[in-house]
């Protein structure tokens, strides 16, 4: 039996660079749309999530992720995982992929290919809200792409803005998010709110907003105003509209119309050029269709590297 390929982490990130990764991206949802199913499994607090998708043409992934709470308390990390990766022609196992460089890739990618369509590709003052582990893929997946952009940090706990900033000189912390969302040109949230912290009326035409954190049925970063004021796209239909609080509570008590939610990326033509006297809106939903696209892309630079 032959070695399974293993891409671990920094290996595989040493060939990848934004930009290109988002033109794979959009080269993928040129592609028959996948075919996608989750399942999950519980123990108490534990979870065993597998992710699988099929693109016809491209091949097929499965994701598999392990989440246990107590982990952090014994010096282990609380997410764990890998995503298997095989063969569109043959279905033969061509690799096992880090699953956190998968899912970094992907999550930044995904809200930077949205930017990238719809934002002014002029904007010098763009805002990340949150300073997770997300905020800091942003700083580097929006750095690159708008490098002349001056890049702020908002978080509730401003200590833990102050700490990703420092980690990466250059940025700067936003004290007063009132403030660092008027004066933005792209404001990106990476939260893990249920309620609101952005409001319509701090929005002005120009800018885009772009939503990462909201991933559950009660969960939203944006108000019913700032939905009614933009021009609303995503990722994926069949991961946002009855699945997340964005759009799935605004929808069901009139804010918006399902019409409203004008195309995702199995429709770039769609996206517009930039507007400066409009409002732009787009919800990173993700998907295993994105695990997919994003283990195919780092093999494909494996191999044209190594």
């Amino acid at each position: 039996m032959t070695n399974i390929l293993h891409i671990p982490f920094a290996e595989g990130e040493a060939n990848l660079d934004w930009l290109a990764f988002c033109d794979a991206l959009a080269a993928g949802h040129k592609l028959p749309k996948a075919e996608v199913a989750d399942s999950f499994l519980y123990r108490g607090k534990d979870t065993l999530l597998n992710r699988a998708a099929w693109i016809d043409g491209m091949g097929l992934a499965v994701k598999n992720a392990t989440v246990f709470p107590g982990n952090p308390e014994h010096g282990k990390p609380m997410i764990n995982g890998g995503v298997y990766l095989y063969g569109d022609g043959d279905g033969v196992l061509e690799a096992l992929v880090d699953f956190h460089l998968v899912t970094k890739w992907k999550t930044a990618g995904d809200t930077l290919l949205g930017a990238l369509r719809l934002a002014n590709p002029a904007s010098r003052e763009i805002l990340i809200v949150g300073a997770g582990t997300v905020g800091a893929s942003l700083i580097e997946a929006f750095g690159t792409a708008y490098p002349e952009a001056q890049i702020r940090i908002w978080n509730r706990t401003i200590t833990k803005a102050d700490a990703l900033t420092a980690a990466y000189p250059g940025t700067q912390t936003a004290p007063d998010l009132e403030a660092a969302v008027r004066a933005a040109d792209i404001i990106i949230t990476c939260t893990m709110s249920s309620t609101p912290v952005i409001r319509g009326e701090w929005l002005r035409p120009g800018q885009h907003l772009n939503m990462i954190g909201a991933y559950r049925p009660d969960m939203r970063e944006a108000d019913d105003t700032a939905l009614q004021r933009s021009q609303i796209y995503c990722d994926s239909f069949d991961t946002t509209i009855d699945h997340i609080g964005e759009f799935k509570i605004p929808l069901a008590n009139g804010a918006i119309q399902r019409e409203d939610i004008l195309a995702d990326f199995y429709a770039l033509d769609s996206f517009p050029a930039f507007d400066p006297g409009q409002i732009t809106l787009f919800k990173n939903g993700g998907g295993a269709h994105l695990d997919l696209m994003t283990s195919r892309h780092i093999l494909e630079r494996w191999h044209a590297t190594t």
